[in-house]
């Protein structure tokens, strides 16, 4: 459910394919998001799992997975 709602944000902000992201997919190199991109990722991933990722974790999350397990833990 997680991993759902995650891809599609992913999809409608950087114009990516769903069925092309897997839990190993790294946002920044395989869906080609830049810094501001990933500011505005983690945003609306914060308003749709109403969580906070500060931002000293945030360069800990690197690939779909490891947000996916962020917000699990932190919910």
């Amino acid at each position: 459910m997680v991993f759902e709602k995650i891809k599609k944000i992913l999809a409608d902000q950087l114009d990516a394919e769903e069925s092309q992201m897997t839990m190993e997919t790294k946002i920044e190199e395989d869906l080609s998001a830049d810094s501001l991109d990933v500011v505005e990722l983690l945003m609306s991933i914060e308003d749709e799992f109403n969580v906070e990722i500060p931002d000293e974790e945030i360069e800990n999350l690197k690939t779909i997975g490891d947000v996916v397990e962020y917000i699990q833990a932190n919910m």
